[in-house]
């Protein structure tokens, strides 16, 4: 749970938020009737998106523990809690436009602040963004645009001030597939894959610590597997990360139809090789994608649902 007002993390018994003093016993959580958390507009200047139409403050929208999006039997997701996280700071959002569709999960960073917050506001501004401008520039210039304009929302989340602070970041993969190409879009480690007949193959490389000592020669992947600085990021969206934060971007000509999968670590570390996705996949073949998602996220939490849980599909 967040406070309503600061959005500070509290626990459903707590009766005042101890990083504000809000009472959390009054009804104030729902956005309906809270206004503007910061100049005090009433509810009527807030927008269905939380920006206050008086300041121009995005209000804080409380996590989603579970988020189900179905454009149509081909294009679905789910983003899941899980069974230990106290709220789902993953987010997805999926469009179809002219035959084009459009893909982005996002995880947000857990150590930093508003990690719900970033995630979806990455996701909803790179969906809208390359939504409204794929038919103008190239899928690589418009997925490395919308990156940046996703990155500059990110920078405008209000945060506490503190010695050390930990602004919002989130992990980001993306998909836009137009004419038979997929080109996909990346910062951190969350993936995509491609399934069909032939097998399994993840497009991506992940932005990370082990990747990184692996490629470098220094630890064999068992190796490295080992250190508990094993799932560490190297690259992420977020004020702290600006200057690195051009995706890495590949352009994938899809070969039949098959299975296009996003999704973040609470998925693939219950299925690290391309093969044991491909295993869960195939069990389903002729299921919607909207089911197989389901099935998918049921397989993480049935493993232990140690993370959250999100993918997004693409059945072609």
């Amino acid at each position: 749970m967040q406070c309503f007002k600061c959005g500070e993390t509290v626990l459903p018994t707590d009766k005042f938020c101890e990083e504000c003093g809000a009472s959390l016993t009054e009804n104030k959580s729902s956005k309906s009737e809270q206004g503007c958390q910061k100049c005090g507009a009433g509810i009527a200047a807030i927008d269905e998106d939380g920006y206050c139409s008086q300041c121009g403050f995005r209000n804080l929208i409380p996590a989603l523990e579970r988020l189900e999006i179905e454009i149509n039997s081909h294009l679905a997701g789910v983003s899941d809690r899980g069974l230990k996280h106290h709220q789902n700071e993953d987010y997805l959002a999926l469009k179809q436009k002219d035959n084009v569709q459009i893909l982005v999960v996002c995880d947000g960073v857990s150590s930093s602040e508003k990690a719900e917050l970033a995630s979806r506001t990455a996701a909803e501004t790179v969906c809208q963004y390359l939504t409204d401008n794929h038919q103008n520039v190239t899928s690589e210039s418009a997925i490395k645009s919308a990156v940046a304009v996703a990155i500059s929302s990110i920078c405008d989340i209000s945060i506490r001030l503190s010695d050390d602070p930990n602004p919002p970041s989130t992990t980001l993969v993306t998909a836009l597939v137009k004419d038979g190409i997929a080109t996909i879009g990346w910062l951190g480690d969350s993936r995509a894959y491609w399934l069909d007949h032939n097998g399994c193959q993840q497009l991506t490389k992940d932005d990370s610590w082990l990747t990184e000592i692996v490629v470098a020669g220094e630890m064999t992947a068992a190796e490295a597997k080992l250190s508990p600085r094993s799932h560490a990021i190297t690259r992420w969206l977020g004020a702290d990360a600006v200057a690195d934060a051009v995706p890495s971007i590949i352009n994938f000509k899809i070969p039949s139809s098959g299975y296009l999968v996003l999704c973040t670590d609470g998925l693939w570390n219950y299925a690290p090789e391309p093969q044991n996705l491909a295993e869960l996949i195939h069990k389903l073949v002729d299921k919607d994608a909207m089911t197989i998602s389901r099935s998918l996220v049921d397989f993480a939490r049935n493993c232990g649902g140690h993370d959250n849980i999100s993918i997004g599909l693409l059945v072609i």
